[in-house]
């Protein structure tokens, strides 16, 4: 766990410089009772203390024990938090009761992230992110949703990791070890719509990505094809949501193409 130590440090100083350089000081982030918000808000509360705000977001297909959790980790933390239902905003949109999970589920995504800039607005605060490398490698997520942020200090840490690192923070042990879920319907899990444990997933990415194997080396090493395929669709197919909306090129500095200054560049 002594790596945690040294992640944890880094992580706490990454936030409070990033934040501190845009002239603010308050942080929000949406706890949805889930393990990667869970890291995020201890972290977040470490860095910031009073400054930072978890903001619970239910909706009618939210289970109450996600509620109960992020409840538990307020507590046992002493992060103050605000609850938002969205089920107003979903009854309202939604009148046709045959529409799909996948369309609630991403409305519901983009209507929290709507909410969370609300607040952030009246409450000249930051919007963290909570979407871990395993996520953001596989396209799992929401555009506009829950992938929106202005800082994500998980982003590099794979989902195994974060396990690993959220019992080093001391996350409560009913987070830790419910099925991973983004909770937008019910019944839902991660692992069951990737057809993976993340524990098979994370290492692929990791040989994948990270060590920059082959097909041939990653089967050589004992990665069944099936999984290398999933992997590398996954990838290549949602790296538009990792990236800024396309802009045609017109002139000699395009914003995303030459146009490269660092978000932080001053005058």
């Amino acid at each position: 766990m002594q790596k945690y130590n040294l992640i944890e440090s880094y992580l706490i100083k990454f936030l409070q410089d990033e934040v501190h350089k845009t002239g603010l000081k308050n942080t929000i982030l949406g706890l949805s009772g889930g393990i990667d918000s869970a890291v995020v808000a201890v972290l977040a509360k470490k860095a910031f203390g009073e400054n930072f705000k978890g903001i619970m977001m239910p909706s009618s297909n939210s289970s109450q024990s996600s509620l109960d959790d992020a409840l538990c980790l307020c507590e046992k933390f002493d992060i103050s938090f605000e609850k938002i239902s969205i089920a107003p905003i979903l009854d309202a949109y939604f009148n046709d009761k045959k529409t799909d999970n996948l369309r609630i589920g991403n409305f519901s995504a983009r209507a929290r992230m709507s909410i969370l800039y609300d607040v952030s607005a009246k409450q000249n605060a930051l919007v963290l992110g909570t979407s871990n490398k395993s996520e953001l490698l596989l396209g799992y997520g929401t555009l506009f949703g829950d992938l929106a942020s202005a800082l994500n200090p998980i982003g590099d840490l794979y989902k195994t990791q974060i396990f690993e690192f959220a019992r080093y923070l001391g996350v409560p042990e009913q987070i830790i070890s419910k099925p991973p879920s983004a909770d937008l319907w019910e019944g839902q899990s991660d692992e069951d719509d990737l057809g993976y444990t993340y524990a098979k997933i994370d290492i692929a990415l990791e040989y994948f990505v990270d060590k920059r194997m082959n097909e041939k080396e990653m089967l050589d090493v004992g990665i069944e094809k099936e999984l290398i395929e999933l992997v590398k669709n996954k990838i290549y197919k949602n790296q538009f949501k990792r990236k800024l909306p396309i802009i045609a090129k017109i002139g000699n500095r395009t914003i995303g193409h030459d146009f490269l200054y660092s978000r932080d560049i001053k005058l």
